[in-house]
């Protein structure tokens, strides 16, 4: 007599990116599975709706793993194995395929055509209408109890659920009790600190300049190794632009153990050696000795920002380049190649949370995304010890480790 297949219960926790891909290929690969997300406040996908200024960086256009994986701080070694299986060219057939066309930017990153997070969040929505994934919203678990062969979880509504597989995937947090509830299923939790986050000035002039932003700068933190090449913004708190967002991913720990006050040095112009920059300073004082050092500038400086670094030197717009001293062309050459800022703080956005920390990455096997500690447990996304700079590759984590979940669930 033929035994028919008993259907198979999984529960996602978290109605984010990696929380609604889980649910949706779980649903769609296991056709006999009951799949249930439940999301604790009363959005969903928020994270995508506001990304990339509410167009939603789905991916890096980065078909190298091997370079891929570089551009993650924490977890490049276990991304390596994920990536092999799901990497950025899936993640553009998946949306492909069901609508929703991506297209690249000159810096690598990659949106919907649409220039509009909802295309990502109404075409997550609707496949999980379609393939039956049973949604609840303002479901909170407020406890979770290990059976023989499942879970029992306990909600916020005083109703209790049980489930044969469980995922979680309810992002970062940037506090440690947060997780309290899955080191009591007795996983290590990794602490967890800020990352991606803006860097205050407040006691600068430079914030005047807000909204001004440079191609490409280096910042580096006294004391310490870690450096940045790339574009900078500056904001009416500090600083900001993806060197700095880089800069702050890399440093994460580092900086929190400095409390987030450092000594920062900006070079505005890294592409020149400090001789190479010297020898254009000499060659314009000669060459332009009549013009006026506020018309003349010696290289691509924007006008606000040479203003700003003459004012910062003591010269006098209406200095000419031929009464210019040596004493003050070696401050402006200071000013413009080693400019020191004392950062007192930190602005993080709190949609955009990224956290350095959480599940301790040795527990998971990510063949599997299952827990090594608790059978019929998994993890992805944000919840685990990962993270990657700014760019997409946070959504990719995302989608690679919910995909694999997804899969492996049954």
């Amino acid at each position: 007599m033929e035994q028919k297949k008993m259907d198979v219960k999984i529960v996602i926790l978290g109605g984010g990116a990696a929380g609604f891909f889980a649910a949706v290929n779980a649903a769609f690969i296991h056709k006999n599975a009951k799949v249930i997300l439940l999301e604790k406040s009363n959005k969903l996908l928020s994270k995508v709706r506001v990304s990339g200024g509410g167009r939603c960086n789905v991916t890096h256009a980065c078909f190298d793993n091997n370079v891929l994986v570089k551009n993650y701080p924490r977890g490049e070694k276990q991304l390596k194995s994920a990536f092999s299986r799901f990497s950025v060219k899936e993640t553009i057939e998946w949306f492909e395929s069901r609508g929703v066309n991506l297209k690249v930017e000159a810096d690598g990153r990659m949106f919907p055509e649409s220039d509009n997070s909802e295309s990502i969040i109404a075409c997550l929505l609707e496949e999980a209408k379609k393939c039956g994934v049973e949604i609840k919203i303002g479901t909170e678990v407020t406890r979770i109890e290990k059976l023989d062969n499942g879970f029992s979880l306990y909600l916020n509504n005083g109703n209790s659920l049980e489930t044969d597989k469980l995922i979680i995937a309810t992002g970062g947090s940037p506090k440690e009790e947060s997780y309290n509830w899955l080191k009591r299923l007795g996983h290590i939790i990794v602490k967890p600190v800020p990352s991606l986050f803006t860097f205050n000035v407040p006691n600068s002039e430079v914030i005047k300049l807000m909204g001004l932003s440079v191609s490409n700068v280096k910042v580096k933190i006294v004391g310490t190794k870690l450096e940045q090449e790339g574009p900078i913004l500056i904001t009416h708190w500090g600083f900001s632009g993806p060197a700095v967002l880089k800069l702050s991913a890399w440093g994460a720990r580092e900086l929190n153990e400095l409390n987030y006050d450092f000594q920062l040095v900006v070079n505005w112009l890294p592409n020149y050696t400090q001789m190479e920059l010297k020898e254009k300073l000499l060659n314009t004082k000669n060459e332009s000795g009549a013009k006026l050092v506020i018309n003349s500038k010696p290289t691509e400086t924007p006008s606000r920002l040479w203003s700003y670094f003459l004012a910062k030197v003591q010269i006098n717009e209406n200095t000419r380049w031929a009464d210019l001293s040596n004493t003050k062309l070696n401050l402006l050459l200071n000013c413009l190649q080693q400019d020191e800022y004392n950062v007192k703080g930190k602005t993080t956005f709190k949609e955009e949370f990224v956290t350095c920390g959480g599940i301790n990455l040795s527990e998971v096997d990510f063949k599997t995304m299952q827990s090594k500690i608790v059978p019929n447990l998994f993890f992805t996304g944000e919840v685990l010890d990962i993270d990657g700079v700014t760019g997409g590759f946070n959504f990719q984590n995302a989608w690679t480790t919910a995909w694999i979940a997804a899969n492996a669930v049954c």
